[in-house]
């Protein structure tokens, strides 16, 4: 049995409204800890992710790309921060990572830096954007965290200072990702994805609801967002690890 074949069988399954860019596995139910093989076969997948979106001959590669969940839950936490990690080991240039989750900010948690200055801070005062990321030790991989700041946001992010920044970022790094909230349950993911080159969405296997993923579809080619594709996370085995691997 292909894995591959199987990947996109259940890929079918769950979210038939998109194109599946990448999956990433999840150990079966009855195992206490990933085994060896698996954490190599997700990382395998985010390694394909990442040539997928980024790593594309010519001028079609995307320089700034957004992920986001339908819903919450579904880690596309985990999957930008993974990207990105991989993403600045197999390139020349500067990879950001920006964590605009302002309602659940967590990537400084992940990379143990602090979250005083930020994204959100960046939109209220004038030093340039890179004073704002900072940088992971040893890489060419930086983080803006989300920051501190959260009054009048939410008119802040629709404002024309937001586009001005965006802009400031793909000029100051080779390579952006940003991780949104939710896109079924704020506004966030569709007007950031306006600004840039591509949307993921990131589905949770056996628990992104199919017509949530649908209505987020339409809603970002309404708003003239490009979507990309979609990433399976957390695919689970159906049945032990042990017999799968004989297959």
């Amino acid at each position: 049995m292909s894995r591959n074949f199987e990947l996109l069988q259940q890929a079918e399954k769950e979210a038939q409204v998109f194109r599946i860019s990448g999956s990433v596995p999840a150990p079966a139910k009855d195992d206490k800890r990933p085994s060896r093989k698996l954490e190599s076969a997700a990382r395998e997948e985010e390694i394909k992710l990442v040539q997928r979106l980024f790593l594309l001959p010519g001028e079609r590669a995307p320089r700034s790309v957004l992920v986001c969940g339908v819903e919450e839950g579904e880690g596309s936490e985990a999957i930008s921060a993974s990207a990105s990690e991989i993403l600045a080991s197999r390139v020349p240039g500067s990879v950001c990572l920006v964590d605009a989750n302002v309602r659940v900010p967590s990537l400084h948690l992940r990379f143990r830096m602090d979250n005083f200055l930020g994204f959100t801070d960046a939109m209220f005062e004038a030093d340039p954007i890179g004073a704002f990321a900072q940088r992971v030790p040893g890489s060419n991989l930086w983080l803006l965290p989300c920051g501190s700041r959260r009054d009048d946001l939410e008119a802040l992010l629709s404002s024309e200072r937001l586009r001005s920044r965006m802009k400031e970022l793909v000029e100051e790094f080779d390579h952006v990702l940003i991780n949104a909230p939710p896109a079924k349950l704020y506004a966030h993911a569709a007007l950031l994805g306006k600004l840039v080159d591509g949307v993921v969405l990131v589905l949770k296997s056996s628990s992104t609801h199919r017509e949530a993923a649908r209505k987020v579809k339409e809603d970002f080619e309404a708003a003239g967002v490009r979507l990309m594709g979609a990433v399976l996370n957390e695919r689970t085995f159906p049945i032990p690890e042990s017999l799968y691997r004989k297959l």
